[in-house]
């Protein structure tokens, strides 16, 4: 059976000349999985060959994660690298507690008001720092953003890919 990839970042540019590169991240532990020692797998766009590489720094910069690879010490090493992205194994993913999800567990989901009126699909999740917004898409009209906060999401289901929400005043408008 091949492995399961699971995406955690994107390298979108280089950062100084040590050989740093500069990740838009797309996991939700990016301190446990930026960690030093990790090892991670770089994918080249539209490419399943694919080479590890293990984290020798990391560091947030903006909105940025900053990652230096083992024996990559130059920009020239690591500039082929652009537009990659990081990937992890499924057996790499750590046990979540109760109440913690994975990205790729929310996304695809279906989004139902608590009266039963479907709202859409969860296609994206933002990671803004306070809390995610979670980007639906609806049958019609714009994409709505949905914080996700106790007082909003009231039940996820991740076997059925169903969560359910109660709308604050003015969200479903």
């Amino acid at each position: 059976m091949a492995e399961k990839w699971f995406n955690v970042g994107k390298i979108v540019n280089t950062h100084g000349v040590r050989g740093e590169v500069r990740v838009i991240s797309k996991t939700d532990f990016a301190d446990e999985r930026y960690q030093p020692g990790n090892k991670l797998y770089i994918f080249k766009e539209n490419s399943e060959e694919h080479l590890e590489v293990v984290v020798v720094s990391h560091r947030v910069h903006k909105n940025f994660d900053l990652l230096t690879f083992k024996g990559m010490n130059s920009i020239q090493d690591v500039e082929p690298f652009k537009g990659s992205l990081l990937k992890v194994t499924e057996d790499q993913l750590t046990e979540l507690d109760d109440g913690e999800y994975y990205f790729h567990e929310i996304i695809g989901c279906q989004m139902f008001t608590d009266e039963g009126l479907e709202i859409g699909v969860i296609r994206e999740i933002l990671a803004t720092g306070a809390n995610d917004v979670w980007v639906v898409k609806r049958k019609e009209g714009k994409d709505l953003l949905v914080p996700y906060i106790d007082d909003i999401v009231s039940e996820i289901n991740i076997e059925d890919k169903k969560i359910i929400i109660t709308p604050m005043e003015g969200l479903l408008d």
